[in-house]
């Protein structure tokens, strides 16, 4: 294992982030006798961890690491629990040096540890009531009238399956920094909600009126194919129009540029009043893009992946400005960056972080690439 991907590890199980796979691979790695100075080198280095002191408890040690993988939806559970405790034995013995606090992490991390706010995603009911949603959290999700028309599925909520009559009622879902979700609108189409984002939707469509919701923010949309009814997503500077297809829509109002990212399918591009004359047809593979204040919109291949990556948990940079990639950051963990080197934010840089802890991200750009940074809870100060 090299030293970078070992480092990492460690930051993932210091910060209480590693799942069990993540574990194992990291307790083999330290059946070595030089790997356990390594470990416990960094993080006397890196975490200020007090090896003054013998006060030790083993019992919460392996409790607190087997309620983290009872945690993990992992089918194989039953069968590679027992196992488990053999990694949480030589964990126990790594760490039996080290003082350990007892909290909800597995230390009590005095410095190098970013603490991030904690934001309540917030549904919207028409312009009337709200209600927050715990990502934990099951239940069913009522209207004014306390009547159920969708049920709340942890990340997830789904609407009643069901085209109406009348007159349309809204709601809208606002994810804060830190977060993401899942929305399955009464059609049956599924759209991934990124971190900052906010979309209005009607709690039914109309069986006589095409689907059309409003979207600032970005997200994945996997669109229902339905012939009688296109589907349309409004944003601040291009509308789009579909009948069934997978596509990408990232309009955050602090970009300068709108992109629509098409996986799959066809989708129709057009600004303000759609005509004959003004769409763009975009087929799979090819990103749409609209500059502020522009009307016109341009179209290039791009690889889907770089654009779409978000949607499992990772983060993909590439000829990314640093201003670009910290604001992107800023949302994914619910932090602020305030950065003094105005030179460092012109800085193109290539990068992809999948599922990692923030502390990872940042150690990644000062071992790279000698960035100096100070953290203060949900601040990271740039020099």
């Amino acid at each position: 294992m090299t030293v970078k991907k070992s480092e990492r590890l460690i930051v993932k199980f210091i910060t209480n982030q590693a799942n069990q796979d993540e574990i194992e691979l990291l307790t083999e790695w330290l059946k070595e006798g030089k790997n356990k100075l390594v470990f416990k080198d960094f993080i006397k280095t890196n975490y200020a961890i007090d090896t003054t002191m013998n006060s030790f408890d083993s019992s919460e040690v392996r409790k607190q690491l087997s309620e983290r993988i009872e945690t993990e939806n992992n089918v194989f559970l039953k069968r590679r629990f027992s196992s488990y405790y053999k990694y949480a034995a030589i964990l126990i013995v790594v760490l039996g040096s080290l003082y350990f606090y007892k909290n909800q992490a597995l230390f009590h991390v005095k410095q190098n540890v970013v603490i991030p706010r904690e934001d309540e995603i917030v549904l919207q009911l028409g312009n009337e009531s709200e209600q927050t949603f715990d990502i934990n959290g099951v239940g069913n999700v009522t209207d004014k009238s306390g009547n159920i028309i969708g049920k709340q599925e942890k990340n997830r909520l789904v609407y009643t399956k069901s085209y109406g009559d009348g007159t349309l009622e809204y709601n809208t879902l606002k994810i804060p920094y830190g977060k993401k979700f899942e929305v399955q609108l009464s059609d049956g189409t599924v759209v991934y909600l990124n971190a900052g984002t906010s979309l209005r939707y009607p709690v039914q469509f109309l069986k006589n009126k095409s689907r059309e919701v409003s979207l600032t923010g970005e997200a994945y949309f996997e669109v229902t194919k339905d012939k009688m009814h296109p589907f349309t997503v409004n944003t601040r500077e291009i509308n789009v129009e579909v009948l069934g297809t997978r596509f990408n829509v990232d309009s955050y109002n602090e970009n300068s540029t709108t992109n629509i990212v098409l996986v799959e399918g066809k989708v129709a591009l057009y600004k303000y009043e759609k005509t004959e004359q003004n769409q763009l047809f975009l087929a799979p593979g090819e990103k749409g893009s609209n500059a502020k204040g522009q009307t016109a919109i341009t179209k290039e291949e791009v690889n889907t992946d770089y654009y779409t990556a978000w949607v499992k948990g990772s983060l993909v940079f590439k000829n990314a400005s640093f201003s670009e990639i910290i604001k992107k950051l800023e949302r994914q963990y619910n932090v602020t960056f305030i950065n003094k080197n105005k030179a460092l934010g012109k800085e193109i840089f290539n990068a992809r972080f999948d599922n990692e802890p923030i502390e990872v991200v940042l150690k990644y750009f000062s071992d790279s690439y000698a960035i100096d940074y100070v953290i203060d809870q949900d601040q990271i100060l740039i020099n």
